[in-house]
């Protein structure tokens, strides 16, 4: 539901950004836009990860959630709207705007988080996990429920009136279904937030496009110190992988995030058996998150898919099982012969990739293949990095099996990409504001923006607050909320 914008009224009113996530870490997106008595916040994301950053999604929210208007939306990764349920457990009842492709994997992504929430919740009151008498969800399906009526959904390319002389602006990100950078304009001030911006070349997705530019732009660093390999062969080390496992008589587990990641993993073992490089044998998409994400690809009324792209080109397996049910999970984890299982989720923090990683890590013959980014105290970064065991639902599981990363599969743009997206921005912005990416990632990113574009890039501190009204007074006068920093704190309410 898009709406034409009114002329914009210039008004002297304070205009503060403060960065409540995705500062100094990969996760939990969060940026509070205060105009005048008016708090608009961008993306609504749980924090993932290391756990002095998880704690904090218990936390009190820095500000009473009643009091804010709206919430805009990037894009429906869980580390940028997970958080959504939650500020409306806490009184946010205002309106949520977002992509009509946001909304229909944002829907699919609360539910599924609501009752992976409550059944950990369950969990751990029945084992004695929590230290807690009655351990509580962060939300449950109730406040999913909630949440979901609050969705108004734009158009890409179109100014959006929010009242009140803020005007938004969504623009393709080409990162996943849906996603955008969304420029926000008041008072004749703007500022741009990039969201998850993708490469070049996104497998499925029509490409990015390329927003107006604006005095200050909020910019992803998560790929912000690396360039994403060329490869001579298109996902040779996946190809060979799964050769050597089939030959060894094992089986590969491949954790995927159910949006766009596994869709992208189904496509790539399409055209590998197309090709003949690996053996027909198998494919099982273990998550029912991932069939539904699934079936909105192959919603070709979205709109989103690239035009020499067809639905049978991520679909089309010989051998493709869909294991909706958790009976067909179970029966998937009893099998022993060579097979291909992909399951959520992506850094083998939860889902039923777990299950399958603590039958089959023990075992030489079994492969584990990585196919994203994995965050700094996951189980993904710690298979990544050679650990000799991880930790599964309270036990150790010894790590025997191989693991492989194909690093062809990040729909995240590298350190290039990132450049060329800022670069290509007109006017060129007076600050950038360097988040979403590890400390040292996002300081090297930073460095590198200032010696390209010559203005001030700076990564903001988790509370920072910061004014986009030049010669306006400094934040610390104004009695603006800064919620304390992150360090060891208590348990959450597990």
């Amino acid at each position: 539901m898009t709406q034409q914008s009114s002329p914009r009224p210039v008004r002297n009113r304070p205009l503060t950004l403060t960065f409540l996530g995705a500062s100094g870490t990969v996760t939990g997106s969060k940026y509070l836009l205060t105009v005048g008595e008016r708090r608009v916040l961008v993306d609504a994301g749980v924090f993932q990860g290391e756990k002095h950053w998880r704690l904090k999604n218990w936390e009190e929210f820095p500000v009473d959630p009643a009091t804010l208007s709206d919430v805009v939306l990037t894009h429906a990764h869980t580390d940028h709207i997970g958080y959504l349920p939650a500020l409306v457990d806490q009184g946010f009842a205002g309106q949520v705007w977002l992509t009509e492709g946001s909304a229909v994997i944002g829907e699919i992504v609360l539910r599924d988080a609501g009752k992976l929430q409550e059944e950990a919740a369950e969990e751990a009151r029945r084992h004695g996990w929590s230290k807690h008498e009655e351990p509580q969800p962060l939300f449950d399906l109730q406040d999913v429920e909630r949440t979901l009526p609050l969705f108004r959904t734009v158009a890409f390319d179109e100014d959006v009136d929010l009242g009140d002389g803020l005007v938004a602006r969504w623009t393709r990100a080409g990162h996943i279904l849906g996603s955008a950078s969304v420029r926000l304009e008041v008072d004749g001030h703007d500022v741009l937030f990039s969201g998850d911006l993708g490469r070049h070349d996104h497998p499925l997705l029509k490409p990015r496009g390329t927003p107006a530019g604006a005095r200050y732009v909020v910019c992803e660093s998560t790929y912000g110190d690396r360039e994403h390999p060329e490869p001579v062969v298109e996902h040779q080390a996946m190809a060979d992988a799964v050769r050597r496992t089939v030959d060894r008589g094992g089986l590969v587990v491949i954790p995927a995030f159910a949006v766009d990641r596994t869709q992208a993993v189904l496509k790539v073992l399409v055209t590998l058996m197309r090709e003949g490089r690996i053996p027909e044998v198998d494919v099982a998409v273990d998550s029912p998150m991932a069939l539904k994400v699934l079936d909105a690809y192959r919603n070709s009324s979205l709109g989103e898919l690239r035009d020499d792209v067809d639905v049978d080109d991520f679909t089309a397996l010989p051998r493709l099982i869909e294991a909706a049910t958790s009976q067909q999970s179970r029966a998937l984890n009893r099998r022993n012969d060579p097979m291909i299982i992909v399951a959520s989720s992506g850094m083998a923090e939860g889902g039923r990739v777990l299950h399958h990683l603590a039958r089959l890590l023990p075992d030489e013959r079994n492969t584990v293949i990585l196919t994203g980014y994995q965050a700094a105290g996951t189980r993904g970064r710690a298979l990544e990095e050679g650990a000799g065991s991880v930790k599964i639902n309270g036990h150790y599981v010894k790590v025997r099996a191989e693991i492989v990363r194909d690093h062809e599969f990040s729909v995240h743009g590298d350190a290039s990409d990132l450049v060329d997206w800022l670069t290509a921005l007109d006017p060129v912005p007076d600050t950038v504001f360097v988040t979403h990416g590890e400390q040292d990632v996002a300081e090297h990113f930073a460095a590198r923006v200032e010696d390209t574009l010559g203005c001030p890039a700076v990564v903001p501190r988790y509370g920072e607050v910061v004014s986009l009204v030049p010669g306006a007074p400094d934040p610390a006068d104004l009695d603006l909320p800064v919620p304390a920093q992150p360090g060891p704190g208590e348990e959450p309410k597990d």
